[in-house]
């Protein structure tokens, strides 16, 4: 795993992924990252507007942001999944985050199984902000699946096409050791999580006491979200956070 970058703009640290999202994102000291959600996913164009609204409005710069969490229509196949990223892109380029093939901001994108959007669009967002107390360093990883983090994904998924309950103990170990590999890069361990996702339509409640207790992911509870990873056959996704404070947002601007 590669080594941590700086990103001063934004006060936080990140550890390089593809061009789309980094792999994960450590708040500097003297700041903490703070989460925002939305009580319904909204459009991508106008999100990014209530996102710079949001910083402004807490006095932080558009380089404060440091994750997002999106929500899409339907799983893409790869060349799909890259066209929507060149355009996701895109306003992170106009505010300073992204650029030479760099991109600092950590993320996932996932497919609800039920009440999918009708158009990409973001579920949460995360930011940094300065710290009012000293604590450990708050953190927010990208989404690992069942394969690296590489284009070519469906060439390197583990057990392709398999869903038995075998395979998806298999493919989220995968997911889980490679989660491993960014808290040791971030260098922070399971014991610091205070929030741990799993991301999958399939039944993998017997893996709650073998694989996340084990590793001692449980301390923050296990939020369980019946959705799907936006590339086809890729099955699972787990992601984990370290925040201090989360707020919920409206789906809908106030009128000025």
């Amino acid at each position: 795993m590669a080594e941590l970058i700086a990103f001063a703009p934004g006060n936080y640290r990140y550890l390089p992924g593809g061009f789309q999202y980094s792999a994960a994102v450590i708040a500097d000291a003297g700041h903490v990252i703070e989460r925002a959600r939305f009580a319904r996913p909204v459009p991508l164009a106008e999100g990014f507007a209530r996102i710079r609204d949001h910083l402004a409005a807490v006095g932080r710069p558009p380089a404060a942001l440091c994750a997002c969490e999106l929500r899409s229509p339907a799983p893409m196949s790869e060349p799909e999944f890259i066209a929507f990223n060149r355009r996701y892109v895109q306003p992170l380029a106009e505010w300073g985050l992204f650029k030479d093939e760099a991109n600092p901001v950590a993320r996932c994108n996932l497919i609800p199984e039920v009440d999918a959007p009708a158009e990409p669009g973001f579920y949460a967002f995360s930011y940094t902000v300065p710290a009012q107390t000293e604590g450990p360093p708050d953190f927010v990883t990208s989404g690992a699946a069942e394969c690296p983090d590489r284009p070519n994904y469906r060439a390197s998924i583990v057990r392709l096409g398999e869903t038995s309950p075998d395979a998806l103990l298999d493919k989220l170990r995968f997911a889980l050791g490679d989660l491993q590999s960014r808290f040791d890069a971030l260098g922070v361990s399971a014991h610091d999580v205070t929030g741990m996702n799993l991301y999958t339509v399939h039944d993998l409640y017997p893996a709650i006491a073998s694989e996340f207790a084990r590793r001692g992911l449980l301390a923050g509870g296990l939020e369980w979200h019946w959705v799907r990873p936006p590339v086809r056959d890729i099955e699972i996704e787990v992601d984990a956070r370290r925040v201090s404070r989360q707020v919920l947002l409206s789906s809908t601007r106030s009128a000025s």
